[in-house]
């Protein structure tokens, strides 16, 4: 019996452990939850989005109108689409990891504008 241990043992120790690939890198958006994503146009006018966990999002325009739509994660990037007021295509950027930080990204025509992370839900 020693002896039959002894060799399932070894074939244990020799069989190959399976390898694991690394989880593919995903979007960082869990960050903008209950938080203000401003989308800041070169004017310094900014957008105010705020993201729900269930794929959809809200927000405030430069002139205060009412903003909504749905978000997807693709990869390291988050992909908007905006359907109040109804618009074609979706922006599709990295977001803002955490409070305070500020990236560099296009909007849905190509214009640069920035993104940046607030606390809370900034409205004004």
């Amino acid at each position: 019996m020693t002896r039959y241990l002894a060799l399932l043992f070894a074939a244990a120790i020799a069989a190959p452990l399976p390898v694991q690939a690394a989880p593919p890198a995903s979007a960082k958006v869990d960050a903008a939850f209950g938080n203000t994503v401003l989308t800041i146009d070169p004017d310094g006018r900014s957008r105010k989005i705020w993201m729900k966990p269930d794929g959809t999002w809200t927000g405030l325009s430069r002139r205060g109108l009412d903003l909504a739509g749905t978000w997807t994660a693709k990869g390291d990037q988050v992909c908007i689409k905006q359907s109040k007021p109804r618009l074609p295509g979706s922006m599709c950027n990295r977001f803002p990891a955490e409070i305070g930080a500020t990236l560099q990204a296009k909007d849905p025509s190509g214009k640069a504008i920035q993104l940046k992370l607030v606390k809370g839900r900034v409205t004004k």
